[in-house]
C-alpha cells in the first residue's frame, strides 16, 4: 500500500504566547465568511478547530496530529472519520456525532457541534464530529499553501510540516550529532 506520509501541524512551545490569534483564524476559516468582521456583522458562528491550552507556565496550540494509526478512525461506525490522502479527514455528511471518536483521541483534538448542513440529520444528537483539516478547503479556496493558524501566528511559532521531510532533517542532524561525538572520543583516546 503506498500511502502518502501524513502532513501535520508543528507547535513550537517556546514560541507560543498564548495569544489566540491562531484559534480566532481556524475559526474564521471554517466560519464560512470573508473575515472576522464579515462573521461578525452577520453573526456566523465562530468555533476553532483547535485550542490553546496554557499549564503551569507553557502554552501550546493543541489540534488533531493527523495520526498514521488513528484511533478515531478505527471506532467510527459510519467511516465517517477515515484516512484518506494523508490525513485524518471527517465526512460531515455520514457523521451520526456518536462521539466515540471524541472519546479516543488521545490529545482531545475532536468535538461534537451541531451540524451546519442544511440536508443533514444526526439520529443521536444532531452533532457532528469536527477538528483540524488542514485547511484543506480554505487552502485551496485562497490560493494559499500554509493553514490559517500557521498565517496568523505573530512569533510563527505553527508551521506545516512534511513528515518524510522532517524525518530527514532529523536524520541527518542525529548523524551530525553522532560523527561529532565519536570525533571527540577519538580525538580524547588519542590523548590517553
Amino acid at each position: 500500500m503506498n500511502q502518502k506520509e501524513n502532513v501535520i501541524i508543528y507547535a513550537d512551545a517556546q514560541k507560543c504566547l498564548g495569544c489566540h490569534s491562531c484559534e480566532m483564524a481556524c475559526a474564521v476559516a471554517h466560519g464560512g465568511s470573508a473575515g472576522l468582521f464579515d462573521a461578525v456583522l452577520r453573526q456566523l458562528p465562530l468555533h476553532p478547530r483547535m485550542k490553546v491550552v496554557a499549564s503551569d507556565d507553557v502554552t501550546m496550540p493543541m489540534q488533531c496530529r493527523q495520526c498514521e494509526n488513528a484511533p478515531c478512525a478505527m471506532v467510527c461506525p459510519t467511516g465517517a472519520c477515515r484516512q484518506a490522502d494523508g490525513q485524518v479527514q471527517i465526512n460531515e455528511q455520514t457523521c451520526v456525532g456518536c462521539k466515540l471518536c471524541v472519546m479516543v483521541c488521545p490529545f482531545g483534538a475532536i468535538t461534537v457541534r451541531r451540524s451546519g448542513l442544511k440536508d443533514h440529520f444526526s439520529v443521536t444528537n444532531q452533532g457532528v464530529a469536527q477538528k483540524c483539516d488542514l485547511c484543506a478547503d480554505w487552502r485551496a479556496q485562497q490560493g494559499k499553501t500554509d493553514t490559517a493558524c500557521a498565517e496568523a501566528c505573530p512569533t510563527k511559532a505553527i508551521r506545516l510540516v512534511d513528515m518524510h521531510a522532517y524525518r530527514e532533517a532529523l536524520i541527518k542532524a542525529r548523524a551530525k550529532e553522532l560523527a561529532q561525538s565519536q570525533k571527540n572520543i577519538t580525538l580524547t583516546l588519542r590523548g590517553l
